[in-house]
């Protein structure tokens, strides 16, 4: 049978008559469910298992400084483009779990307990979401820092100020380290958003973690399987990397976009939290075009969960496609 637009109007008229149809009894009436199941999704990478896990989704209003060199019908026309709200920004964040059989790997941190208790729950879900996904923080061998934005290293503490993961060692790019623990640099900094990152910054690692931490270098391997790289812009030591095992190669792309239907879409927009924007674009544009190459598959801090995908040339811009659900690991 063809369908057309009388049968489905035909079918919308039949669900707003249904109230008026004599009530039936149901046998076994379930109440409406109130949440969400834990948020976390496995996939194995040759002998690696990845487990990202969700910190939940950040929204709010589009304003008119979210992307600083577009228009904000612009960018309205770009969320609608994606049947997305054209009015609000959802933001979503998603830290790795990385399982090597001999180490387990945190790969950033989330929002932190803090953001969790403000945004009533929408965000800072990482710690939950890990133990329900069966991790204890005690058995974490080692946390990789892609960069010092609150969203990557704010989970690095629960809710007592002390050491979410107390046996994990803590390995920071060199550069952002340098930079952000650098007095003069932060003296330099003015207007309302770079004075507060670098007081998180020394908050978040002055909170018994300096000893725990080891500064790593670009080029090289931060833990076996798992290659540092150069991707700086959207602050001055931004990293990302590409995870190997066996046959398999995912590049972890950490913050090179933030939401992928504007920014890799759009890999010209300067997003407002890129400190750096002239050089984030050009970083964007050579990882893109390096992937696409290359047909490397990639995992995105804040593409929509589960993040996974792959990334194809569209026009000027690039388009991601997500990765199928595969429902065994």
């Amino acid at each position: 049978m063809k369908l057309t637009r009388r049968h489905i109007l035909a079918g919308s008229a039949g669900l707003a008559a249904a109230p008026l149809l004599p009530a039936m009894t149901a046998n076994a009436a379930a109440p409406m469910a109130d949440k969400q199941a834990p948020s976390f999704y496995r996939y194995k990478l040759g002998d690696v298992q990845v487990t990202v896990i969700s910190d939940g989704v950040n929204t709010f209003p589009l304003g008119d400084s979210f992307v600083l060199n577009a228009k904000k019908d612009e960018v309205a026309a770009a969320l609608e483009k994606a049947y997305m709200p054209k009015d609000k920004v959802s933001i979503q964040f998603g830290p790795l779990v990385i399982n090597s059989g001999g180490k387990l790997i945190v790969l950033d941190t989330g929002n932190g307990p803090g953001a969790f208790a403000s945004s009533k729950g929408a965000v800072g879900q990482f710690a939950t979401n890990m133990a329900a996904a069966g991790f204890d923080p005690k058995n974490v061998d080692m946390v990789v820092i892609s960069h010092f934005h609150g969203d990557h290293i704010n989970g690095l503490l629960n809710a007592e100020n002390t050491l979410a993961f107390p046996n994990a060692e803590v390995l920071v790019p060199s550069v952002e380290w340098k930079y952000f623990m650098d007095d003069g640099e932060m003296a330099k900094q003015t207007g309302e958003r770079m004075p507060g990152v670098f007081k998180n910054a020394r908050r978040v690692f002055e909170a018994g973690l300096k000893k725990k931490v080891t500064p790593y270098e670009w080029g090289k391997e931060v833990a076996p399987g798992l290659l540092a790289v150069e991707t700086a812009g959207h602050t001055p030591g931004h990293t990302s990397y590409v995870l190997s095992s066996g046959s398999g190669k995912v590049f972890v792309q950490s913050d090179v976009t933030n939401i992928p239907y504007l920014f890799a879409a759009h890999p010209e927009w300067h997003a407002f939290f890129d400190q750096d924007a002239d050089m984030a674009e050009k970083a964007r544009r050579k990882t893109y075009d390096m992937v696409v190459a290359e047909k490397l598959q990639v995992q995105g801090f804040h593409y929509p969960f589960p993040g996974l995908g792959n990334v194809e040339k569209d026009g000027s811009g690039y388009r991601v496609i997500p990765a199928p659900w595969n429902p065994v690991i």
